[in-house]
């Protein structure tokens, strides 16, 4: 059975219960996979990117009727605003029905709105809720939703990839985090790719499955992963990398370099540096 994400962060839990480590987020408008009801509250899931956890009952809408006419209509991601708010109406001044963070999807079935009287656009894009709701976004903070990998040659890949994680920038450290509300070390790079179609593991590792490959530390170039124990970044190129940490003094999102001769260098980091890899 499968269900789509009706919160606009719904916590993937490690148990079926609130105080407990959170595993992941699923974000609004993900379908994902029903394993089992756990408990009256708890389903466990998993989601497209093979990650599984504990959700809330209150954040899914359940069967595979609603799933499949779901995954059937045509998307759009919030890309280009932290966080915004979907309204009732095709005006600031109506109600927000609900608060969507950066990497959440809607379904987009009509053009954007037009003013009847000058039939110029109003700024204004009406969507489709997984819940069957309607309301409307501004067109300018939806971007095109990938669900395979973006056909990019390679440098220009490399480094749309970097730009996107750049997109978390100031954001804080929040463990099992991946939107700019709060974001983990592999949650920031993970959401990277996924948010360009490329589906890689979601923990701070090479996994065998996915399309991670380990290479020399040497031989990283933009948008390659660093690896140290527990820990994952991306490298930006000339040396420096950006990654989430909850180091004291760092607390989230930072840019710091492999040279010790840099303003930002990171002492600890390098020498802990265990392994690269590469996507390409």
């Amino acid at each position: 059975m499968r269900a789509i994400v009706n919160s606009p962060i719904c916590p993937l839990m490690s148990r079926p219960q609130p105080d407990c480590e959170l595993a992941d987020e699923a974000l609004f408008g993900m379908v994902v996979e029903v394993l089992e009801q756990s408990t009256p509250h708890y389903w466990r899931i998993r989601t497209h990117y093979r990650y599984e956890g504990y959700a809330p009952t209150a954040s899914l809408v359940i069967g595979d009727q609603a799933a499949q006419a779901w995954a059937a209509l045509p998307k759009k991601v919030v890309l280009h605003k932290n966080t915004c708010d979907v309204m009732a109406g095709p005006k600031v001044q109506s109600f927000p029905l609900t608060t969507l963070p950066m990497g959440a999807v809607v379904a987009v079935t009509e053009e954007p709105e037009t003013d009847p009287e000058t039939g110029k656009p109003t700024g204004w894009q009406r969507v489709s809720l997984p819940n069957g709701d309607q309301g409307y976004l501004r067109s300018s903070w939806l971007d095109t939703y990938y669900d395979s990998p973006i056909d990019l040659p390679e440098e220009a890949l490399r480094r749309r990839l970097v730009d996107t994680a750049l997109l978390f920038a100031r954001s804080h450290y929040r463990w099992g985090g991946k939107t700019p509300l709060g974001v983990d070390c592999s949650g920031l790079v993970s959401m990277s790719y996924l948010l360009n179609g490329i589906i890689i593991y979601r923990d701070a590792s090479i996994k065998e499955g996915f399309p991670i490959r380990p290479i020399s530390p040497q031989d990283v170039r933009p948008a390659d992963l660093l690896f140290f124990p527990g820990h994952v970044a991306m490298y930006m190129g000339e040396g420096r990398y950006i990654h989430s940490t909850g180091k004291a003094g760092s607390d989230g999102v930072v840019i710091n370099s492999l040279d010790p001769a840099a303003p930002d260098y990171r002492e600890d980091l390098p020498k802990l540096l265990s392994g690269a890899g590469t996507y390409f």
